[in-house]
């Protein structure tokens, strides 16, 4: 079971939001020095997630090109304005290990299966939920399709690993939705999951239900008895 510390972006800075509230900012911290204070502890990968791009539909190669810098050899996860094959291509070619993609998946019925092609294993669909329905462009526009519908095309197009995010959850230290990741993972493809996960109990919990990788914002912090503020 892998613990994955995360890094949000907003501008510049690295921050934490409540509920992906943009305007519920916890936490803020110039990028170079939250990554290395993320980078010393370890990890064996960071999640990197461009806030603005996501909502903005916009990459930032030159904020990844930074992260990638930072995190001296720690391999990336990144997501956030990622609405194209080329973009993520792009976003590979930059130095990330793997890509996050939510928003461009839902576009329509052979999207998925576009992006599996493209980019096999180093694909990874983001299944946001909240109230049981997906959520896209940086979690402000509601999708009209339910979760276990989202899971069904991701198992028919061979998506290799899914994101989800507990969207209610995020920011909150209030414990990972269980249920919810029970569900998904039944589904039979690996879940990275994320929203809520606040200490070791938190993550072997979700290792019961089937989770491969729990990613961390506060609460990776917090486990280490470290505070956001350093």
């Amino acid at each position: 079971m892998q613990i994955i510390p995360a890094l949000d972006l907003l501008g510049d800075e690295a921050v934490r939001l409540e509920q992906g509230d943009f305007h519920r900012v916890l936490f803020r911290q110039p990028l170079e020095e939250f990554m290395g204070r993320l980078v010393a502890t370890g990890p064996p990968m960071i999640h990197v997630v461009d806030l603005q791009g996501a909502r903005d539909g916009a990459l930032r190669p030159v904020v990844i090109e930074r992260c990638r810098r930072a995190a001296q050899g720690t391999p990336l996860q990144v997501s956030g304005g990622i609405r194209s094959i080329e973009t993520a291509q792009e976003v590979l070619a930059a130095g990330a290990a793997r890509v996050i993609v939510g928003t461009a998946l839902w576009s329509d019925d052979d999207a998925i299966t576009d992006f599996v092609e493209a980019l096999g294993d180093r694909l990874v669909a983001a299944i946001d939920v909240k109230d049981g329905r997906l959520a896209s462009r940086g979690w402000v526009t509601n999708v009209p399709m339910r979760f276990d519908q989202a899971l069904v095309r991701c198992q028919r197009s061979g998506v290799a690993r899914l994101h989800v995010t507990a969207i209610e959850r995020d920011g909150t230290m209030r414990g990972p939705d269980l249920a919810l990741y029970e569900r998904i993972c039944a589904g039979g493809i690996p879940v990275v999951a994320a929203g809520g996960i606040r200490n070791d109990a938190d993550v072997a919990a979700l290792a019961d239900v089937g989770c491969e990788a729990a990613v961390m914002g506060v609460g990776y912090l917090t486990r280490l008895g470290l505070s956001l503020e350093g």
